[in-house]
């Protein structure tokens, strides 16, 4: 759900965004520039789990192990 709000900056900062970002995707180009430092997408978390996973780090060592034997037989 999108949230409206009404913001106040210099005219300078603003005439620079019209030009460089363009009138309509400045809403877009600031919450692009906020989300990394308000929005909490914990992803080390994500990635300690899946390194518990020993059924899942097994199969994917194994994944990458067989590509080593497709490029050894690759054509040059």
């Amino acid at each position: 759900m999108q949230k409206r709000m009404t913001i106040t900056m210099d005219e300078a900062v603003y005439e620079g965004l019209v030009r460089v970002v363009g009138r309509r995707k400045i809403s877009a180009f600031l919450e692009n520039l906020a989300r990394p430092h308000v929005v909490s997408d914990d992803l080390s978390a994500g990635y300690r789990a899946m390194g518990q996973d020993t059924a899942r780090e097994q199969e994917a060592l194994a994944w990458s192990e067989a590509l080593i034997g497709d490029v050894a037989n690759e054509t040059r």
